[in-house]
C-alpha cells in the first residue's frame, strides 16, 4: 500500500468520523429542544409561589444586625493597605 493510498484512506476515516461526530451533535440538540418543549408544556419550568404567612407579632432573630457598609469598608482598607507595601 503506497503513501498516497493510506493519505487517501486517512482522509475518508476522518470525514466519516466527524460525520458520525456532528450527526450525533445534532441528534442532541433536537433531543434537548424537544425536553425543553416538553418541560415548558407540561409547565414544570414555573416556581411555585408559596404564601407567606407574617406572624402578628414581629419575632426577634437571633442572629445580630450586620452593618454592610462596615464590612465593605473593612474590605477597602484592607485592599489599600495590600497596594500599598
Amino acid at each position: 500500500m503506497s503513501i498516497g493510498e493510506m493519505l487517501g484512506q486517512s482522509a475518508v476515516l476522518t470525514l466519516l468520523g466527524m460525520c458520525v461526530v456532528f450527526s450525533f451533535l445534532i441528534i442532541l440538540i433536537g433531543c434537548m429542544n424537544a425536553l425543553r418543549a416538553f418541560v415548558h408544556a407540561k409547565g414544570w419550568d414555573k416556581e411555585k409561589e408559596e404564601k407567606v404567612v407574617s406572624p402578628a407579632a414581629p419575632v426577634a432573630s437571633s442572629a445580630p444586625a450586620v452593618d454592610t457598609n462596615a464590612i465593605v469598608a473593612a474590605i477597602a482598607t484592607a485592599v489599600r493597605e495590600k497596594e500599598n507595601q
